[in-house]
């Protein structure tokens, strides 16, 4: 291995191991419990030194918020749909969210909230604050910037956004939490995301 290989070496290992970590912890907290699950037992799992684990994540608080964190991610490179064509806008984040909310792991990590809630409240208050709240902001972003353009009329954004992705999680997510099994087809994806934008497109159409 030359020099100049070896920053990108450690750098791919660096994250290899981190995505090694995020994956035993979420399935450990999963089957164990947040609170019967100790970091020792996530790095054996992970195959890293606990010295390794350590380093990334100081705390068990702190790997939790990076799951949370990463599992709300959208993709690379992914930025907010352009403004002026408010049908085609909500189209794409409506199908970015349904990739967001059938993504593997993202209906575990909602139960070990739920199921860790009255003992650690700080685990809903990292959900909430680390990954549902910059998601929605994203979306209420895209509509106000839609509203400042002139392209639609819009007296509460933020309001707006909760029923567009309501629309949508009601039909996609919620469901399997509860239901075994539940896993809607694709065009049954695409319907709900179409009717979710038609309805916002009725709903806010710009009226002179």
């Amino acid at each position: 291995m030359t020099t100049s290989e070896a920053p990108g070496y450690h750098q791919r290992v660096a994250e290899e191991k981190r995505a090694a970590i995020l994956a035993a912890a979420t399935r450990l907290f999963l089957d164990s419990g947040y609170d019967r699950t100790s970091l020792a037992k996530i790095a054996e799992a992970a195959g890293v030194s606990k010295a390794t684990l350590f380093k990334q994540f100081p705390t068990k608080a702190a790997l939790f918020d990076a799951i949370v964190t990463a599992s709300w991610q959208v993709g690379d490179g992914e930025e907010e749909p352009p403004v002026g064509d408010l049908r085609a806008g909500l189209a794409e984040i409506g199908r970015r969210y349904v990739a967001l909310l059938t993504r593997p792991g993202m209906a575990d990590l909602f139960r070990i909230v739920i199921a860790e809630l009255p003992r650690f409240p700080e685990l809903g208050e990292a959900q909430f604050s680390r990954g549902k709240m910059p998601y929605f902001d994203s979306v209420r972003r895209y509509l106000e910037a839609e509203r400042d353009a002139g392209t639609i009329t819009l007296d509460d954004p933020e309001q707006a956004a909760t029923q567009f992705l309501g629309m949508i999680s009601n039909y996609v997510f919620w469901p399997r939490l509860l239901l075994v099994g539940w896993d809607p087809a694709a065009p049954d994806l695409e319907r709900v995301v179409a009717d979710a934008v038609r309805m916002m497109a009725a709903g806010y159409a710009f009226r002179a």
